[in-house]
């Protein structure tokens, strides 16, 4: 993990989103503690308004999670609870299969709101279409088909482990309420990105799916956006996003009306 302090202003938001304490407020700029303090996760790049908080590769000490206890103690906060190694490398454990969801600190820790985690739907039906992959399908009055969290773009950290592979759903928030079977239709088989162009920081959003699609294998990109014409951001993200990733990413554009209905894709 790497601040520019030059962009810190030392609001101390991402020392309160790190559950490890590898973060602290030091002459007014927040510095990482100790590298063997910080998962690599990310959990603390959402909470800076500053986006002074960056991963980069580099020689690093390995995370230690012994050396995180003792920290903790000595700052007078309770342990928290560490998956096993092979839990934080994506690898199948006994304990991912006995939980419906992940507990909070699942993938190494961070704020509880916002550590990346996955959640198994193994009552997803399969729909078998003419030739090509079987895709997940949810029955039109059935649950949830959302298999990860977070859900908001800003607060997904690039490292997230479910976006190796993924097929990303990149959606305006206000999509699925206008919209009565966006599980069913777009979210069944796919990762879920979600943001509102209007509201946040369009530039912020290029750069962040950049670094996704560089650092994961993402099979295809489907954008649901609404009608209005500020909605067309989140469009212009995505390709952007994929055009400074330099790879071949497929991607689908759909535009649902403000009554509900498909306007394009």
């Amino acid at each position: 993990m790497q601040i520019d302090e030059a962009k810190c202003d030392g609001c101390g938001e991402c020392i309160t989103s790190c559950a490890e304490g590898a973060i602290a407020l030091v002459g007014g700029k927040a510095r990482l503690v100790s590298d063997a303090y910080c998962d690599g996760l990310g959990a603390c790049l959402g909470e800076c308004p500053q986006d002074a908080i960056t991963v980069v590769e580099r020689e690093a000490a390995d995370f230690d999670e012994g050396a995180v206890d003792v920290h903790l103690r000595r700052l007078g906060r309770a342990p928290i609870p560490h998956a096993p190694a092979a839990a934080r490398s994506g690898a199948p454990t006994p304990a991912a299969h006995a939980h419906p969801v992940h507990p909070p600190h699942a993938h190494g820790g961070g704020c509880p709101g916002s550590a990346a985690r996955e959640i198994p739907r193994p009552s997803l039906s399969v729909l078998k279409d003419g030739p090509g992959p079987s895709l997940p399908q949810a029955p039109r009055q059935g649950g949830s088909t959302l298999t990860q969290w977070p859900v908001q773009l800003k607060l997904v950290p690039p490292t997230a482990p479910w976006l190796a592979g993924a097929d990303l759903l990149l959606a305006a928030d206000c999509v699925p309420f206008a919209y009565a079977d966006f599980h069913a239709d777009f979210l069944a088989g796919k990762k879920l990105l979600v943001g509102c162009p209007k509201l946040d920081d369009n530039q912020a959003y290029a750069a962040k799916l950049a670094e996704m699609f560089t650092r994961n294998d993402v099979r295809s990109v489907t954008v649901v956006r609404m009608e209005v014409p500020c909605c067309g951001g989140i469009s212009w993200a995505a390709r952007e996003g994929v055009a400074r990733s330099g790879k071949q990413v497929p991607l689908r554009d759909v535009v649902i009306g403000v009554d509900g209905g498909v306007r394009q894709g």
